[in-house]
């Protein structure tokens, strides 16, 4: 049996790893926007790229995800 003081803990541990893997999809999801972009020949600027991998919005991420699959452009993929 747990104590308070270790079930508090165990809490902050199972939320730190939650947080962490969501980070972590949503930073890979970033990067590949970006490789997509890249392989692609739409270039992309440094205050963009930061907006990007910065992003922690799933949606937004899907959404450039999948726009910069058939964008020609980059404002195509940020909707701009």
């Amino acid at each position: 049996m747990r104590t308070y003081g270790e079930e508090l803990i165990a809490r902050g541990i199972k939320r730190g790893l939650k947080q962490g893997l969501e980070q972590g999809r949503a930073q890979g999801q970033a990067e590949g926007v970006l490789r997509i972009l890249a392989a692609r020949g739409i270039l992309v600027d440094e205050q963009v790229r930061q907006r990007m991998l910065t992003c922690t919005d799933m949606a937004i991420l899907d959404r450039w995800f999948d726009r910069a699959l058939t964008a020609t452009t980059l404002s195509e993929v940020l909707g701009t």
